[in-house]
């Protein structure tokens, strides 16, 4: 199975686990905290080009575990995020990380956050050597072995 397959297929199981969770994710620190990631993932790279905000746009308005929130405050969230880490993406990603490790004492949602990473760092189909950088950070800001991802 060529690596590609392998990921999607990846990708498609931790989209089943999170749906089968959705009732257990409805917190407001699962909510900052997803948000959070989705804006590190896209930033990664330093940039943010269009294609990656349309990524999260479409996360936001299909993904069944994000539905338990409003859409336009999920956006909201995540353009306040982006905009830390586009002004200063050291500092921001500090903030960001302190962000996403108020999941952690909730191993449920710290997984399910890690996993909307992987979602979204895979959506164009490239989870590139950066991407998985910051969710393996992610990692360990929630205490999770980055090897429970694949990371």
């Amino acid at each position: 199975m060529a690596l590609w397959d392998r990921f999607k297929e990846s990708a498609t199981n931790m989209q089943a686990q999170l749906n089968a969770k959705k009732n257990d994710l409805k917190s407001g620190a699962f909510r900052d905290a997803s948000m959070a990631m989705c804006a590190l993932v896209a930033a990664a790279d330093g940039s943010v080009d269009p294609s990656e905000r349309q990524r999260v746009a479409a996360l936001i308005g299909t993904n069944e575990v994000l539905q338990n929130f409003p859409a336009p405050d999920l956006q909201r969230r995540f353009d306040d995020y982006l905009g830390k880490l586009t002004a200063d993406f050291a500092f921001g990603k500090v903030g960001i990380l302190q962000e996403i490790a108020k999941v952690q004492k909730k191993p449920t949602e710290a997984r399910a956050v890690i996993q909307i990473g992987i979602v979204i760092g895979g959506a164009d189909g490239d989870f590139d050597a950066t991407e998985k950088a910051v969710v393996r950070e992610a990692c360990f800001a929630v205490g999770l072995n980055p090897q429970e991802f694949d990371l």
